[in-house]
């Protein structure tokens, strides 16, 4: 097993400005999000933090779930 995953396809990385457009908030948002553990995050070789791709949609789509819940009261 690779350290990339089951099948070996590489882990799709995202930056905070990517994130931050999906969920339409500041890059420092995704940042605190991150800091705050909401996020697992991964460094790069330069000290930057990518976020999982799979992890940001599948809480993207809670978030989204639960503003279409608020919606309906």
């Amino acid at each position: 097993m690779s350290a990339h995953g089951m099948q070996g396809e590489p882990e799709v990385l995202l930056t905070p400005a990517e994130v931050a457009t999906l969920f339409r908030v500041d890059p420092k948002t995704v940042t605190r999000w991150a800091k705050a553990g909401k996020l697992s995050y991964i460094r790069t070789l330069g000290g930057h933090r990518r976020y999982p791709e799979a992890e940001v949609r599948a809480l993207l789509g809670a978030a989204s779930g639960d503003s279409d819940a608020q919606h309906q009261e």
